[in-house]
């Protein structure tokens, strides 16, 4: 078993076609062609060709534009064509970063639209004596992905209309029980980006990732009752798990990866040490045969 085998479980090559939702020239999204015949009755917003799918009016955006894709939302869900309700989380419509946006849509949407999503990790973890023991959580049994499954301490979406540190703080308080004293202590260490398809459609997610070096004496407490229950573990331990088994939800696996080179306890010498660094920063919306 390999590392490297959860880079490319993430970024598979993709077989099946997807056609790009273009505005003014850039590339907001990826559609499937089964999904862009529940959009043609929303004719008054969007525009239809062979190779792409555009808006009726480009220069439409801002407030307008978020009330219109709402609307196609809420139509959609009653439809049955989304399967889960409106979660009322704001996600950005952007080409680019979070701050280029230029509507919003609701996270339940964003990967059948195939958006670019956003997400916060965080690696909480406790030197004891030298060695690195890393706080992980076990998810609830009742979680609709991956449930059971092992997570990272603190991981959550990021919505738009709210900042890196509040969000961050906000989901250290729901998940870990963390004060936002000690949580405003967490480092920002770069960002991780991967492009995979899901049953919904594209899914080109960036997860801004952190490091905070816990008290011995901090016992993380879920308060949204999104974990089971947290466990204190040798890194190697941790490890071992990521590179041997599927028992960590799939992104998480590529965060701990990040943690593990960015802290030397992957050897450079190690065979796929390059491939490893490469394929933790993919550029999103660019995937394996969908160019």
């Amino acid at each position: 078993m390999s590392y490297l085998r959860h880079i490319e479980a993430c970024n598979p090559v993709i077989t099946e076609r997807f056609v790009p939702w273009e505005i003014n020239g850039q590339v907001y999204g990826w559609l499937r062609p089964s999904f862009i015949e529940h959009l043609r009755q929303f004719d008054q917003l969007f525009a239809f060709s062979d190779n792409q799918v555009g808006l009726s009016n480009p220069a439409f955006q801002g407030e307008a534009l978020t009330a219109e894709l709402t609307d196609v939302v809420n139509t959609l869900y009653e439809q049955g064509v989304l399967p889960h309700k409106p979660m009322n989380e704001p996600y950005p419509l952007t080409a680019g970063e979070r701050d280029e946006a230029i509507a919003e849509i609701d996270r339940v949407a964003a990967s059948h639209f195939g958006l670019r999503s956003f997400g916060q990790h965080l690696n909480g973890y406790v030197n004891y004596n030298g060695r690195l023991l890393l706080w992980v959580g076990k998810r609830a049994r009742d979680r609709a992905i991956f449930p059971g499954a092992w997570d990272n301490m603190v991981a959550g979406g990021l919505p738009q209309g709210i900042s890196l540190e509040e969000n961050l703080i906000k989901e250290c308080q729901e998940e870990a029980g963390m004060s936002a004293a000690l949580a405003q202590q967490a480092t920002y260490v770069g960002s991780i980006a991967y492009n995979r398809v899901n049953a919904n459609g594209f899914r080109p997610d960036v997860l801004y990732c952190y490091d905070i070096e816990l008290p011995a004496t901090f016992i993380p407490q879920n308060t949204d009752g999104e974990v089971e229950s947290f466990h204190l573990m040798p890194v190697e331990d941790v490890l071992q798990i990521v590179r041997d088994t599927d028992d960590f939800k799939l992104n998480c696996n590529l965060v701990i990866i990040d943690f593990a080179l960015r802290h030397r306890l992957i050897s450079e010498d190690d065979p796929d040490y390059r491939a490893l660094l490469a394929g933790l920063r993919q550029t999103p919306g660019v995937m394996n045969g969908l160019n």
